[in-house]
Parts: structure tokens; sequence; C-alpha cells
């Protein structure tokens, strides 16, 4: 009958469109057949491994595959993220680390590379920047330590991870609000860093809690300031004051890290990122838990969001470079305006 023609036709139609979502799907769900390389352009121990491993745990059951983190330190974090750069663009692997660190390698002539037009941005966490002391050292206070800078200009050193690393803009932004002079101290990682601080090579380190919060905890390093207009509480310490205590104008925004995959590999790379990061880390307990030990803020985001929250902290980093004189190329010169 016509009635019966209609519902077999009816019933077709239907096949044939859950046929179409199913491979529609299916093109959108990239299944790996082999593991994924992560790049972390640092060394072992600091920010960038420590949340990158996080990560890499998580995600490993939702896209079935290991997760393979490879330490490749050396100029910044940019010799790690250009052999990212120079490997195939088949989606098995991918960049780790700090926008701001990303979006300013071209800014200091270190690679030829834009965060908005060559990379697919994860973010997880965002860090602060701490002002800690080898405990040996007499300043208490971060005022008592500011003097002493500005008595003895270019003698009390900073330890930090290297050029464009979170505490070289940490010192960077304390020398362009109170103009003191300090002897740079430079590491292949935050951990190195840190441990440089304690064993003395350096008096000061300015790099991030997370890297910093083991050492506070067992009095191996005297925090003194965080780099914000909020007190940090750290767990099983107490609570850091801000820097804006005694620099009332200074602005830092949040350091935010994370994951970055290069444009060019398969859609079906992106489109299976783009629904599991929200799922898998904007959910993930691990990460939460991290955050909260180590003085960190769970921050998970991705596309469009993900650049916006990069560049409202990388814009006023590339221009404190190019002013501070740290710069061989003008911000403007590659579409970062002045803020």
């Amino acid at each position: 009958s016509v009635l019966m023609k209609r519902i077999a036709l009816s019933a077709f139609a239907l096949f044939v469109l859950f046929a179409l979502v199913a491979g529609v799907s299916a093109q959108a769900t990239w299944k790996p057949t082999k593991p994924i390389n992560v790049i972390v352009p640092w060394g072992a121990g600091g920010s960038t491994d420590q949340i990158t491993r996080l990560a890499a745990g998580e995600l490993e059951a939702a896209l079935g595959t290991k997760l393979v983190i490879v330490n490749q330190p050396g100029a910044s974090g940019s010799v790690g993220t250009k052999s990212v750069l120079d490997a195939p663009r088949d989606g098995y692997t991918w960049a780790s680390g700090a926008a701001a660190d990303l979006a300013t390698y071209g800014v200091q002539g270190m690679l030829d590379t834009d965060i908005r037009k060559d990379w697919h941005v994860y973010l997880s966490i965002a860090n602060v920047m701490v002002v800690s002391v080898n405990a040996s050292t007499p300043y208490k206070t971060f005022d008592e330590l500011l003097a002493a800078f500005k008595k003895n200009p270019g003698k009390i050193s900073i330890a930090t991870a290297g050029m464009s690393s979170a505490g070289h803009i940490g010192a960077e932004l304390i020398k362009r609000y109170t103009g003191i002079d300090y002897k740079h101290v430079t590491y292949d990682g935050g951990n190195p860093a840190v441990i440089g601080t304690i064993s003395g090579e350096a008096q000061v380190t300015t790099q991030l809690a997370v890297e910093q919060a083991d050492m506070i905890r067992g009095k191996k390093l005297r925090p003194l300031a965080v780099l914000s207009d909020k007190p940090l509480t750290l767990q099983g310490y107490g609570t850091i004051p801000p820097i804006t205590k005694w620099i009332p104008e200074f602005e830092s925004g949040p350091n935010y890290f994370g994951i970055f995959i290069p444009k060019g590999v398969p859609q079906e790379v992106i489109d299976t990122m783009n629904k599991i990061w929200p799922e898998v880390i904007g959910k993930s307990k691990k990460i939460q838990e991290y955050a909260v030990s180590r003085g960190a803020v769970f921050a998970p985001s991705f596309g469009q969001d993900a650049q916006d929250k990069a560049f409202a902290y990388y814009q006023p980093v590339a221009w404190l470079y190019w002013e501070a004189g740290k710069a061989k190329v003008s911000p403007d010169t590659l579409g970062i305006p002045k803020p």
C-alpha cells in the first residue's frame, strides 16, 4: 500500500541520515595508531615538565595511546619548540610550555613562529611568579631585598630558567617598576634555577610557585612576595603577600601553560582534541589538586578562548622585552600592538 511505501521510505531516509551523521562523527574522531611525542622544551622537574606529564597522563585513556614526554631544553625553550615545527605534521609531535614563551620567540629573534597563525593552543593552568631568597640570606621582607638591590646595583644575583622564562619576566617587571639592576644567573629550567638558589649560586629566584613549593615548605627558600595583586596561599606553608603591598601600581596577569599542536596536522586530530580537552582536562581532579597544592590556578581552555587568554599576558610581556632592550624585533611589526 501507499502508506507502507511511505513508512519504508521514511525508515530508509532515517537510515541514510544516521549513516551520514555516523560518517561525520567517524571523520571527526582520531584514533592514534602509535604513541604521541610531547616535547617539553625545558628541563625535567620544572613547571612545564610537571603540568605536561600530568595532562599527558590524563589524555592517554581518552586517546587510547601512550603520550611520550621528551625533555629537549635549550635556548629558552626555542630548541625543543623548533623540533616540533620541523617534525612531520601528522599529529604525532606536540609542543608544550608557557603561551608567553611561544608568543615571544619571534620578538626575541629566536624562532620565526606566531602563536596565532601557527599553533592550536590548549591551556590547562595559570602560574604565578614568587620572589624568594635563599633561607640563609638576611632578607626577611620584600622591601629589605629592594633596599639591598638599590644599594648594590648589578651585584645581587637572580636565578631564572633563562631569557624569556617566567622568572626572567618577573625580574624584568620588578626592574621596570623599581629601577633596580641585578645579576642574571640562567639555567635550563625552573627546577635547576631553584636548586641553584638553594645551593647559593644565586641569592634570589623569581621562578614560578609550582617550582618553588616544596623548597618553600621545606624552609630552604624564604618567599617574600607573589607577583600578583592577590596573596598566594600555599598548602603546607601559609600566605605569601602580594607585591602590590610594596608596589601598588604593579601589574602582572596570569601566565598560562599548556600543550601546543602545530597547524597543518589532519583536521581529525584537532576535532578530537577540541572534544576531549574540555571533557578530560576541564574536569581533571588530578590537575585541580596539583593547582591547589603547588600554588597554581586551574584554568583549562582551548581554541579562540585560549588564544585570547594567552594574548592578554604576552602582549605586555612582548613590549616589556622591547622597552628593556631585550628584544630584537619590535612587537608591532609582528602584529602585537602596544598595550
